[in-house]
């Protein structure tokens, strides 16, 4: 029987059907009137959008094999927005074209449904708490993806090594480079080490929530980005209850302060790279007050950031902590502590996407389409984990239970099967409350001795020094002059 009565609608309770739900629950408050495209054009907007989901929803293993799959499906589900037939370089183009906004239109949406469809987990002990974190994507080895994606000091250097050969050419009877056979294994260990830096790759630094564990925002940029610059790019997009938690590479007085001034909180993970003052009389004080307050920002009349320290012993490690909220009975000591631990849900959510997802290394070879790529498979992993976690919250199943592997298997059998009908128990909102993490204890692994096991050196604690007499003196001077709140910059 075909999946589609006689007047060209879908047929109830096909495979069809159960993807057009999900994806018209996704883009429910999505508007997509201001995209205007051409009068001949043969996308409309929503299926421009239904054709990049499933484009990055199919596990085929080529681009244009996934593209070829997805217009079928999209054809299927939007016959007035989706064409017949479609090139591969065609699609690419009108995706690159309207990815900024049609993205940016599908977070606000996906931001919006997930605190109303699982408002029950969008806060912890008060606060909407976020990890932070950075991670690289592999890209092919092509001339574009190199000037846009390698390190800026390798692109200098590449550019001003062509310029000099370009100026001065090569002399006659100039003695070639000597063949990588006569090196020695320690040149030929720094040259792939130094050929392996220099590869094109895609930095990535995402918010992600840590109560429903998916993600909120996220940037790109070339390998050697910056991940706190980065955050402070994305710090308008918070909620204003939000609480940043992140390790100890995101360290700094501005990005502290930014996170501050904003009317946002932070918990960060400090160690040997920070120094703190205590008893500075700045603020009120009490047990495990202390204050940021670099050099620099003292010669310039900066005021100093009152904050809290908490140390938290973890197996053999101690974590050093730092928070702006310093009220107690806000956030106790043994809150911070839970809400750090949340914050390796982020590093789970980077597996998930580069192994489970399949987005370890990117295949576009072009910059722009290597950019929507990123983009789209991002888009297209939360608004699976979106309609996976609330079919399990109708059933009290909270997010974290959420099998990645699991959906993806559900939705790529939707989308492998879609002319068809499932059997009883195989539709995909039935597979998507089968997609659960058992729940059996799995034994303590640390005593295994595996080669590849890393022994990192324990981190240092924080530099904490006694306040010194010209530094009371200028803390005096700032609240007397400025006026500041002897209460502190936070709460």
């Amino acid at each position: 029987m075909s999946h589609r009565d006689r007047d060209g609608h879908i047929a109830p309770g096909s495979h069809a059907q159960d993807l057009l739900t999900a994806l018209d629950w996704l883009l429910t408050g999505t508007d997509l009137s201001s995209i205007g495209f051409r009068r001949d054009s043969s996308f409309s907007p929503r299926g421009l959008v239904l054709t990049a989901l499933l484009w990055v929803w199919s596990d085929e293993a080529a681009l244009t094999r996934r593209m070829a799959a997805a217009r079928k499906i999209a054809r299927r589900l939007c016959p007035q927005g989706a064409p017949q037939s479609v090139s591969y370089q065609a699609f690419l183009k009108r995706l690159v074209r309207w990815t900024a906004p049609l993205v940016l239109m599908l977070t606000l949406a996906l931001r919006q449904r997930m605190q109303t469809s699982l408002k029950s987990h969008f806060r912890i002990a008060g606060f909407s708490v976020f990890g932070v974190d950075g991670s690289r994507l592999e890209l092919p080895r092509t001339v574009s993806n190199e000037q846009r994606f390698s390190p800026r000091s390798v692109a200098r250097k590449k550019q001003q090594r062509d310029r000099r050969k370009k100026r001065r050419g090569r002399r006659k009877g100039t003695p070639r480079r000597r063949s990588r056979r006569g090196c020695s294994a320690a040149v030929r260990a720094r040259q792939a080490r130094e050929k392996k830096a220099d590869s094109p790759q895609l930095w990535l630094t995402t918010l992600w929530h840590a109560g429903t564990g998916l993600p909120w925002d996220w940037r790109t940029g070339p390998a050697d980005s910056s991940e706190r610059g980065h955050l402070r790019e994305m710090i308008d997009a918070l909620p204003e209850d939000a609480l940043v938690t992140a390790d100890a590479g995101f360290v700094g007085y501005d990005y502290w302060k930014a996170l501050l001034d904003s009317g946002r909180q932070f918990l960060i993970r400090v160690g040997g790279n920070v120094r703190l003052l205590r008893e500075l009389g700045y603020a009120r004080e009490s047990a495990g007050t202390v204050y940021l307050w670099p050099d620099r920002e003292a010669k310039k009349h900066h005021p100093p950031l009152v904050l809290r320290l908490v140390r938290v012993q973890d197996g053999r490690q101690p974590w050093y902590l730092v928070t702006s909220v310093r009220d107690r009975s806000r956030l106790s000591d043994r809150q911070i502590a839970e809400l750090y631990r949340r914050r390796w849900g982020i590093e789970l959510f980077y597996r998930h996407f580069k192994q489970t997802f399949g987005r370890r290394k990117l295949r576009s070879h072009r910059a722009d389409h290597a950019q929507c790529e990123a983009d789209w498979s991002l888009v297209g992993l939360w608004a699976m984990l979106l309609y996976a976690a609330a079919c399990l919250h109708r059933r009290r199943i909270p997010p974290e239970r959420i099998s990645v592997a699991g959906v993806l298997r559900a939705y790529r059998t939707a989308l492998r099967e879609y002319k068809s009908f499932p059997d009883p128990g195989e539709s995909l909102p039935e597979l998507l409350t089968l997609a659960l993490l058992d729940e059996y204890v799995r034994k303590n692994k640390q005593s295994r001795d595996y080669p590849r096991k890393k022994y990192e050196p324990p981190t240092r604690p924080p530099e904490i020094r006694q306040a010194t007499s010209q530094q009371i003196q200028l803390a005096r001077q700032l609240t007397a002059t400025i006026g500041w709140d002897r209460k502190g910059l936070t709460a």
